[in-house]
């Protein structure tokens, strides 16, 4: 079992209360527009970081991340990327990918609109956690955990951190 941490659009802003959120976590996720390295490494020394890179980000953080990540969380597939669109709309750069070869999570960031929607076309789970940073036009700042055991996703819980 493995408790996750999601997050996107940091923006270069850090918040200590992620790392009071993330406590229970076993990993954590960060979808893309990092916007520092400090924010990185401040995440990836309280528990193992898988990132992407963003469109914000620049050279240091495009050499560390890539644009896309897929592997395996003990047995649910998942495909992370920045820009991702939404079920039924998702961006020309990755729905050859998604609908050739579908994941069970897929997550992005990049909107800022918080989303937690089952595709039930492709049969995945799509989570954007939209925007934990100070950067963009949205009203919250959110994040998302969830539990993956064996191939179940379960208790994925919305947090608001507070407002912009």
């Amino acid at each position: 079992m493995k408790r996750i941490g999601i997050l996107s659009d940091t923006h270069a802003y850090w918040d200590e209360k992620y790392l009071t959120y993330f406590e229970p976590c076993d990993e954590i996720w960060h979808a893309g527009d990092i916007g520092s390295l400090e924010v990185a490494e401040k995440l990836a020394a309280f528990r193992p970081l898988r990132a992407v890179c963003g469109n914000c980000d620049g050279g240091d953080l495009r050499r560390m991340y890539p644009e896309r990540l897929r592997w395996r969380c003990e047995d649910v597939d998942v495909l992370m990327t920045h820009i991702g669109g939404y079920p039924g709309n998702y961006d020309a750069r990755i729905r050859s990918t998604l609908y050739a070869s579908p994941p069970q999570l897929f997550i992005d960031g990049h909107s800022h609109i918080l989303k937690v929607q089952f595709d039930k076309t492709l049969n995945l789970l799509h989570i954007n956690p939209g925007a934990a940073g100070l950067q963009g036009w949205h009203r919250d700042r959110t994040l998302v955990r969830l539990t993956i055991e064996g191939n179940k996703m379960s208790d994925c819980e919305v947090i608001t951190l507070g407002t912009r």
